[in-house]
């Protein structure tokens, strides 16, 4: 049931996402068109800590313009309500269209892994780290990916208060050296993006199931489970994963690496560290 209720301009009709901290919903805009509205619940709205996430949220996405990232349209920080609004993306989640259709495959996997690489890319060209590149935050239309939720992403080079211990993002999708405490890069986000094309590919997270702590063992040790991907994405994400961040491609070098040419998929292209 819809909630019907005004949040400055916009007209909440049915949530469609909850976190610990924000509530989305799907709103109608003063001119009538649909829109997604993330507003901070009652209980963290008045806390500083908080309006200091949502002001940098806003200063990042409002850094990125790509045609597979979700574009922000408005927000307001010192509403009583504070809130963000972006693009509605229409279609289902990654990890739930795979739950309910199978892993994607052919053609439509590489395009859908080729421009979910050209997002990362596109957020790195802004100056901005995603940090939580992970198949919940993918939300596909046909093969045409659209990367949401800059809810933890911050400038490149901005001070971070990751720590050893501390994890920030989705677990089962974060590179080896974030869970060791260190600084998250472009080359992060890369490793991110691999996990979630091989969850896309095979329906299964690479690093497998189960208790925090043993996902993060296979991650720290590199155990993933590849089993089933196909060429040419497997070797792209094999180098995508690499243990050490320097070894990886950028986001831009995977995305020409997995262009298409007379409807045959062709790895083109020299090797470059990001």
């Amino acid at each position: 049931m819809g909630t019907h209720r005004r949040l400055g301009e916009y007209r909440l009709l049915d949530e469609i996402g909850r976190g610990s901290t924000a509530v989305v919903h799907l709103a109608l805009d003063s001119q009538g068109r649909e829109v997604a509205v993330k507003e901070l619940c009652p209980q963290v709205a008045g806390e500083p800590e908080a309006l200091a996430r949502l002001a940098r949220e806003l200063a990042v996405q409002a850094r990125v313009s790509s045609r597979y990232v979700a574009r922000l349209l408005d927000g307001r920080v010192s509403a009583d309500r504070p809130y963000v609004v972006m693009q509605y993306v229409p279609g289902c989640p990654l990890n739930e269209l795979v739950r309910a259709y199978g892993p994607l495959d052919g053609d439509r996997l590489v395009r859908f892994a080729r421009r979910l690489a050209l997002a990362v890319a596109d957020v790195h060209d802004a100056g901005v780290l995603h940090r939580d590149v992970s198949p919940g935050n993918v939300i596909v239309l046909g093969d045409r990916p659209t990367l949401i939720d800059f809810g933890i992403s911050h400038q490149a080079g901005m001070e971070q208060i990751t720590r050893r211990g501390m994890v920030v993002g989705t677990p089962a999708y974060l590179a080896p050296e974030l869970i060791e405490g260190e600084r998250a890069t472009t080359a992060s986000d890369v490793f991110s993006w691999a996990a979630a094309a091989a969850f896309a590919a095979t329906g299964r997270p690479p690093f497998g199931r189960g208790s925090l702590h043993g996902v993060c063992f296979r991650i720290l040790r590199g155990q993933a489970d590849l089993d089933g991907m196909p060429e040419p994405l497997l070797a792209v994400v094999r180098r995508a994963l690499a243990r050490d961040p320097g070894e990886r491609p950028s986001a831009r070098w995977i995305a020409g690496a997995l262009a298409q040419s007379d409807d045959t998929i062709t790895v083109r292209g020299r090797f470059a560290a990001a």
